[in-house]
């Protein structure tokens, strides 16, 4: 996801906070069962070597868990916290698959 307004329209979804990040998941009804993801990290965090480590820990984690257990045609949005750097990342992997049951549609 590119888009300012998409990342919007994610907010209004259903939420799993998490230690390490907060999915937000967002299905878009467009007909389209592509999988988006989005990540934004604030400034809160971190410098920008932080951030974008982050940011990279994320994207891996998302090729991994996404593909198969991703919500299809929904916008997925994790939001970085603290722990994201610290934790383990097959903690992480666990707690991306928790949040996704959390927040699929029932």
């Amino acid at each position: 996801m590119t888009k300012r307004a998409d990342y919007l329209k994610a907010n209004a979804g259903r939420r799993a906070p998490m230690p390490g990040f907060v999915l937000l998941v967002h299905p878009r009804g467009d007909g389209d069962p592509t999988v988006r993801l989005g990540i934004t990290v604030t400034k809160k965090i971190g410098n920008a070597v932080v951030r974008n480590r982050i940011k990279r820990r994320f994207r891996a984690l998302a090729r991994e868990v996404l593909p198969e257990r991703g919500v299809a045609g929904a916008d997925h949005v994790l939001i970085g916290r603290g722990g994201g750097l610290d934790r383990d990342f097959a903690q992480l992997k666990a707690d991306l698959a928790r949040a996704i049951a959390k927040c699929s549609p029932r």
